[in-house]
């Protein structure tokens, strides 16, 4: 299943709007706070697919039937791009365990490069409800590295993939070699792809727009 918030109107456009725009960009503090906000309100339109239990809730006056979540996802961000946009998960599911894992570019030529995963620190995963996030999915390579890492700790119970911008080519990518009942919830597709492989329109590098250019 694939979500695109872009076919429905919503506040979440104009923060897509916002990251996406050159002079909005230079301010780094807005840039991660879009992305939180995009994250939040994600994080809680993919809450409704999710299960549910009633429990009687005592309140001052009386008793309530209320619902409330069955069972906790485990929140898996891709280092460092995605921090910002974990946090914006975490402030819907706040109860929710937290985990972290590298994957960056190695370039081998202008054009080519391969994806390396060297850090991961994660509570137990096996048969958990996993929400990764990373806010561009270009190629889909560094989705795919992180997901096969993962797994070697365990198989999802369902898998989530939460992102800002995503390629047509990613998400068609993805869809073939990730389990069949993997849900994706993107702010934006995109249909181009650089020769360098980086999304157009696209915003950039968010990594850098939120933390700083690397070297």
């Amino acid at each position: 299943m694939v979500y695109n918030f872009s076919d429905h109107a919503s506040i979440l456009g104009s923060y897509i709007a916002e990251i996406r725009d050159e002079q909005v960009q230079k301010d780094a503090l807005r840039f991660r706070l879009n992305m939180e906000r995009i994250a939040e309100i994600m994080g809680y339109e993919l809450s409704k697919n999710l299960a549910y239990s009633s429990k009687e809730i005592i309140t001052p006056l009386g008793i309530s039937s209320c619902k409330l979540l069955l069972e906790q996802p485990v929140l898996i961000t891709i280092l460092r791009a995605g921090l910002a946009m974990h946090q914006g998960l975490m402030r819907t599911f706040d109860k929710a365990d937290s985990a972290f894992i590298s994957a960056y570019r190695k370039h081998l030529s202008p054009e080519d490069f391969e994806i390396f995963v060297e850090y991961l620190a994660a509570p137990p995963l096996d048969n958990k409800i996993w929400i990764i996030s990373d806010p561009m999915l270009a190629t889909g390579n560094s989705m795919l590295a992180v997901y096969n890492t993962l797994k070697i700790n365990g198989a999802p119970k369902k898998l989530i993939i939460v992102s800002a911008i995503a390629s047509s080519f990613a998400i068609e990518s993805l869809k073939n070699q990730l389990p069949p009942n993997t849900e994706f919830w993107v702010g934006a597709i995109d249909d181009e792809l650089t020769a360098q492989s980086y999304i157009v329109p696209g915003l950039g590098d968010a990594g850098d727009l939120a933390f700083g250019i690397k070297v």
